[in-house]
């Protein structure tokens, strides 16, 4: 098969390398893209097509990995361009947000699979997930044919019931969890560091709850470089609960947190009190 991959940043480069570990062709298109985009995909094995025009006419699957607030343009721009085939959107995106790019894609003609990924870019086996949804029509349903081209590679494909929209509800549960609670938990230590109580606080979970000090050094360590990334998700995360009918102030105030932390964007070491810094000084940092 010839995958388009749009576009190579951290996580759709290593996407597109398991493609092409896979066996098949993964393409993409470096018109109007950074140098450091170029110099990832080339390294993990991408082919360029030049320009987005010419990506669609040579693809039959297109992998959409982008951040979500850019994901449904991000179809539209390339159905656009001409594209006919099998489009997946694998991005941070609510159910209601792939229900919406689903509808857009067939309404060009195309197939269409939602999609989902948990854990960081699949550099080794066993640490991401794929998950994939979509009505299961013709003789290889389509969450399955994509799901085919990661067969014995570093990113784990699953099959998941529901048609479009399960994969990314799956997808925003887990990560309305893991990157909502590391917001809450820096957030509640700055409040100890604003309030001057935070060593009673550190000796209080030392007692009663004593993974919280690490986890919450470890939260800063981790979130802080990709907060830029983690604003959008949360917006999508609580929308999904608002959809539900259920409260979503919760990931609202986390998009929020995540603003504060942006400026972290890619830096290699942010420590913890390097975000409390921040966080209890009421601003945003400046890269």
């Amino acid at each position: 098969m010839k995958v388009a991959l749009l576009h190579p940043g951290m996580m759709g480069s290593a996407v597109g390398a398991a493609v092409v570990a896979g066996g098949n062709a993964c393409w993409w298109a470096s018109e109007g893209r950074s140098g450091a985009t170029r110099e990832r995909a080339t390294n993990d094995g991408l082919e360029d097509a030049g320009t987005l025009s010419n990506l669609a006419a040579r693809t039959d699957i297109a992998l959409s990995i982008c951040p979500p607030e850019f994901a449904v343009d991000t179809a539209r721009s390339f159905i656009d361009a001409g594209f006919k085939g099998l489009y997946v959107d694998a991005n941070a995106v609510s159910p209601a947000t792939a229900r919406e790019i689903g509808d857009l894609v067939t309404a060009a003609g195309c197939r269409f699979v939602d999609g989902g990924i948990v854990g960081g870019p699949p550099r080794g086996h066993g640490r991401t997930r794929l998950y994939l949804s979509g009505e299961r029509t013709g003789d290889v349903p389509g969450p399955v044919e994509v799901a085919n081209l990661f067969r014995n590679t570093a990113l784990e494909a699953v099959v998941v019931d529901g048609g479009p929209g399960a994969a990314s509800a799956v997808k925003v549960a887990y990560a309305a969890w893991t990157k909502g609670t590391s917001a809450l938990l820096l957030n509640i230590r700055a409040l100890a560091r604003v309030e001057g109580v935070e060593e009673a606080l550190l000796e209080e979970w030392s007692g009663s709850q004593p993974d919280l000090p690490t986890r919450s050094e470890r939260a800063a360590a981790g979130a802080a470089p990709k907060a830029w990334r983690w604003v959008g998700e949360m917006e999508e995360i609580a929308d999904a609960f608002a959809a539900a009918g259920l409260p979503d102030g919760f990931h609202r105030g986390a998009a929020r947190f995540y603003e504060r932390l942006a400026g972290f964007k890619d830096e290699e070491r942010v420590t913890l009190d390097d975000v409390l810094a921040v966080l209890s000084e009421g601003r945003q940092h400046d890269s």
